[in-house]
């Protein structure tokens, strides 16, 4: 499939995910076997996709609140003898529901890095007519990260050739090395020797790419017109994502 086919059906299931009302849960239910479905016609497995949306706990953290904060009435709940919380049903609904739609729609984001080469979705997105200094900084982002890795690689291989494991006097090893606040302060130590070395190589890759003649935008592959067969699988799953949208407004309002 056209890799403009894929950004453009992510990017309306997320944000028609993102708009769908809260309590709509046969909507939820049909967003997430769309998502199990494309993960199991893509041959990558919903175990493989499920994993990796992990990734979404932490942000949806960032709502927990709502379920303090959330609209009256209140519901007092118990702790311990002596202390209770008072909590907002609707704000744990809603606590609920932006989880549930934020796990969805990374399983959206998986799917698509996982089934399209970087170098196509960077073509899509000129395609796409998205800025060329967004897709230039996508692009840098992406490759440079793999030269953070192995600065990092090697950072972590010094350290471990320092904090050498010596033998005891039972011949039972013990780790040379001090408390746990002396290992966070050498960790804070190497966050900021890995920020000064990334900014210094940041400047030799620089030099580098403007030497090969580097002009400010990345090369670009081809492009070509979408087919019938592209067009008509993009148009029915938008389609598919309204109805379920509409479902979810007549069942969440």
């Amino acid at each position: 499939m056209d890799a403009r086919v894929k950004v453009i059906f992510t990017l309306v299931f997320i944000l028609f995910t993102s708009l769908t009302p809260s309590k709509a849960w046969p909507a939820y239910v049909l967003f997430l076997t769309m998502t199990f479905s494309a993960a199991s016609l893509s041959r990558l497995g919903v175990r493989f996709v499920l994993r990796r949306a992990l990734l979404a706990l932490p942000f949806v953290l960032a709502a927990f609140p709502l379920v303090f904060t959330g609209p009256a009435p209140y519901v007092s709940v118990p702790l311990l003898n002596s202390t209770s919380v008072n909590i907002s049903p609707e704000g744990l609904l809603r606590f609920i529901s932006i989880a549930i739609k934020s796990w969805i729609s990374i399983q959206a984001a998986i799917l698509l890095a996982a089934t399209t080469r970087f170098p196509d979705l960077l073509t899509a997105f000129r395609q796409l007519k998205v800025p060329k200094i967004f897709v230039a900084i996508i692009g840098l982002m992406w490759r440079y990260l793999f030269v953070i890795g192995e600065e990092v690689t090697r950072m972590m291989r010094a350290r471990t050739s320092r904090s050498a494991i010596a033998a005891g006097s039972q011949g039972v090893a013990s780790r040379v090395g001090g408390s746990i606040f002396w290992r966070a302060r050498v960790t804070g130590g190497m966050a900021g020797s890995l920020f000064l070395r990334s900014l210094e190589r940041s400047d030799r890759v620089y030099a580098a790419m403007l030497s090969r003649g580097y002009t400010g935008d990345l090369p670009s592959g081809e492009t070509g017109v979408l087919s019938s067969n592209d067009r008509r699988t993009l148009v029915i799953g938008i389609i598919l994502i309204l109805f379920v949208w509409l479902l979810g407004l007549l069942s969440g309002g």
